[in-house]
């Protein structure tokens, strides 16, 4: 009753979307590959169906994938413009959400988990954004403290920790310095690991371990993002603990992750497509991040010989044996 409930609910929303007659058509841009992001669009979706959307029937989603290229981003953001789509999904940070809003000027853009969409030029205020971009903000670095506060209840002995950054990433260079603000409250020097070329991913980690670091985190862009198998892989052979902001890296085996819910984040952009359809973007507020997510994998810290704390387990959503 609940299913159907909820279906009967949601129709208006879909038909009221084709008051014109013609079949939405979505741009969805992401900057990484189809096979990484495909948690994230199926949240996207869920959330589309929960509304009333049916892919293919309703609505149409035109994907593109910069497979970890930042440099693709133009392209392809111009080429969901030629298509002449309702509306465009960036489905990452502020880089791809400014590739979108370089591309176009009319055609809204949702933007899905931006760190700080005020400063990097995208909206004029959270509240007001004015413009064609709106979305979700995906809050970040304002999450560091709380990433170094876990590792340091797992590995109170460990006075050193590297943090992997793409170095060509705006943003990150802003939250490895947050990140340096927490690790002083904590006593522990940070080691930065900069990264431009995916090829250097072994060599750079190495570093790491030549300087006697005992874990590692990870700041998400799209270099880090694709090649997140990697990251683990290298770590894991040199028994380094890894943290990284989102679930699906530690069902990968890494770590520990802690950061915003990005399914919760991407079935929320699902209803801004829907209220964009029929309103201005900028009218609507940009909105928060509201339910987080701490997430352990056991069977990795069994490899790597950790004991995580109970107190910890105990606070964890979701525990992976």
């Amino acid at each position: 009753m609940g299913v159907l409930t909820g279906g009967l609910l949601a129709a208006p929303l879909a038909a009221r979307a084709q008051q014109a007659g013609r079949i939405p058509r979505i741009g969805y841009l992401a900057p990484g590959s189809a096979s990484a992001d495909a948690p994230r669009i199926e949240s996207f979706l869920q959330g589309l169906h929960e509304l009333g959307y049916v892919e293919g029937q309703n609505i149409f989603i035109e994907r593109r994938f910069a497979d970890g290229k930042v440099e693709r981003l133009p392209g392809l953001a111009a080429e969901l413009v030629n298509l002449g789509v309702n509306a465009i999904v960036a489905g990452g940070g502020g880089v791809i959400a400014r590739a979108a809003k370089a591309a176009t000027s009319a055609i809204p853009i949702v933007m899905t988990n931006v760190e700080d969409p005020v400063a990097a030029g995208l909206v004029a205020s959270l509240g007001r954004p004015g413009g064609n971009v709106t979305g979700l903000t995906a809050l970040v670095r304002d999450l560091s403290a709380k990433r170094l506060e876990f590792l340091h209840e797992v590995l109170p002995k460990v006075t050193r920790v590297a943090v992997l950054w793409n170095a060509a990433y705006p943003e990150k260079a802003a939250e490895f310095s947050e990140t340096q603000v927490a690790a002083r409250t904590l006593n522990l020097r940070l080691q930065p690991l900069q990264i431009t070329d995916p090829d250097d991913l072994e060599s750079t980690i190495e570093k790491a371990t030549k300087d006697r670091a005992g874990a590692l985190i990870v700041l998400p862009d799209p270099l880090t993002n694709t090649h997140h198998l990697r990251i683990i892989e290298f770590a894991d052979k040199r028994r380094l603990p890894t943290m990284f902001s989102q679930r699906p890296f530690v069902i990968d085996g890494g770590l520990m992750c802690y950061g915003p819910s990005y399914a919760d984040l991407f079935r929320r952009a699902a209803r801004y497509v829907d209220k964009i359809l029929c309103a201005k973007p900028g009218d609507l507020p940009v909105e928060q991040p509201t339910k987080f997510e701490l997430v352990i994998n056991l069977k990795t810290a069994k490899a790597l010989g950790l004991t995580i704390p109970p107190s910890l387990l105990a606070r964890a959503d979701e525990v992976i044996q």
